[in-house]
C-alpha cells in the first residue's frame, strides 16, 4: 500500500477488518516490521484521537514516531506554486514535504476543509500536496473531505457488534453549534456503501451532501422513519455542500434521544467524537448501555495499525 485516503486503497474490506481484529487480539504480534522505521504525522489541526492512536499503532508496530503542529512547530507553509513569497509563509510546502520524506520513512498529515471555497477544499491541496512531494507513503489522518481511518475505524466496531449479517446502519444529521466539515459524513457514507450493511441517511432538508459520496444510498428526511429497525444509528453534525460551509438549521428536533432511539433495533449509538452533550445527543444515551463511542475511539489504534502494516509490508 502507497497511499491511503479512501475506502477505495483497501481492495479487500474483509480482509482488512480481519486483519484489524488480529491486530487488535495480538497488538506486537508485527512490532520487527517497523524497526528503524520513522513515521512523521503532520497536523495542521487539533486532535486527540488521531494523534495518539496513530501514534499508538506506530509504536506497537515497534516504529519511531514524530509529531509536527504545522504552523507551531515548523515553519508557515505555502501551497501555491509561482507565487512571490513575500507574505506570511516561510517555507513552500515543495521543500518541507521532500525534507519530511528524507526523515520519514511514512508520513501522516491531518487537515481540515476552510468552508469557504468549496473547490479549493475538495481539491485536497494539503493531502495531495504530501503526495506529491514527500517520495513516501502517505496516511490520510483526517483531510478536507474524508477521513478514512475513522470509518475504518467505525467499520471494525460495527463487525465487532453485529447481530445480523447485514444490519441497518443509520447516519443521522444532528444540531451542532459551529459549522463542520462534512469529512465525516462523507467518509463514512462511502465505507458504508462498500460493506455488507443495509445503509440509510437522515438529515434535513439542504443538507444533502456530494453525490460522488451518496449515489446509490437511501435518503430520507424524515429523521424518526429512519431509526426505525435500526441496529446502529451513526449521530453527526455537518455544514451545507450546497450552500458550502452555512448553518442552514439548529433544530434540536434532530438531537438523539431515548425516545428515538426506542423506535430502534436496540441499536448501538456512535459517534467520531468529540461530541456536544445534549445537543447532538441526550446524555442518557450517550451514557446509556448501548452506547459504543469509547469501543469506537479504541479502535482508531487497529484501523491505524492496519494501515501502517500494509505500508511497512510494501516498502
Amino acid at each position: 500500500m502507497k497511499q491511503f485516503t479512501s475506502v477505495y486503497d483497501i481492495p479487500d474490506l474483509n480482509a482488512a477488518v480481519r486483519e484489524a481484529l488480529e491486530l487488535k487480539r495480538n497488538p506486537f504480534s508485527f512490532e520487527h516490521l517497523g524497526k528503524r522505521k520513522t513515521l512523521g504525522l503532520m497536523f495542521f489541526n487539533p486532535s486527540l484521537r488521531t494523534r495518539m492512536s496513530s501514534q499508538k499503532a506506530g509504536s506497537n508496530l515497534g516504529m519511531e514516531v514524530m509529531v509536527l503542529n504545522a504552523g507551531q512547530d515548523s515553519w508557515t507553509l505555502e501551497f501555491r506554486d509561482g507565487v512571490v513569497m513575500n507574505g506570511t509563509a516561510t517555507e513552500h510546502i515543495r521543500e518541507a514535504a521532500a525534507v519530511m520524506g528524507e526523515y520519514c520513512d511514512i508520513i501522516g498529515v491531518r487537515s481540515f476543509a476552510g468552508l469557504k471555497d468549496r473547490d479549493a477544499d475538495y481539491s485536497e491541496e494539503v493531502l495531495n500536496a504530501l503526495i506529491a512531494f514527500s517520495g513516501r507513503p502517505v496516511v490520510s489522518l483526517e483531510s478536507a473531505i474524508r477521513h478514512p481511518l475513522q470509518s475504518f475505524a467505525d467499520l471494525i466496531t460495527i463487525e465487532e457488534l453485529k447481530q445480523s449479517e447485514h444490519p441497518k446502519v443509520v447516519l443521522t444529521w444532528a444540531p451542532h453549534p459551529k459549522a463542520l466539515p462534512q469529512a465525516v459524513a462523507n467518509s463514512f457514507s462511502e465505507w458504508m456503501r462498500s460493506a455488507h450493511v443495509d445503509f440509510v441517511i437522515t438529515h434535513p432538508e439542504g443538507y444533502e451532501l456530494a453525490e460522488e459520496f451518496t449515489n446509490g444510498v437511501q435518503i430520507t428526511h424524515d429523521q424518526r422513519s429512519a431509526f426505525e429497525g435500526a441496529d446502529f444509528i451513526y449521530a453527526k453534525n455537518w455544514s451545507s455542500y450546497g450552500t458550502y460551509g452555512s448553518i442552514l438549521s439548529q433544530d434540536t428536533a434532530w438531537t438523539v434521544t431515548q425516545e428515538k432511539m426506542a423506535l430502534t433495533n436496540h441499536a448501538k449509538f456512535m459517534h467520531c467524537l468529540p461530541v456536544r452533550r445534549n445537543m447532538i445527543v441526550e446524555d442518557a444515551v450517550l451514557d446509556g448501555p448501548t452506547s459504543v463511542v469509547i469501543r469506537e475511539a479504541g479502535n482508531r489504534v487497529y484501523s491505524a495499525q492496519t494501515v501502517l502494516k500494509r505500508m511497512l509490508e510494501a516498502l
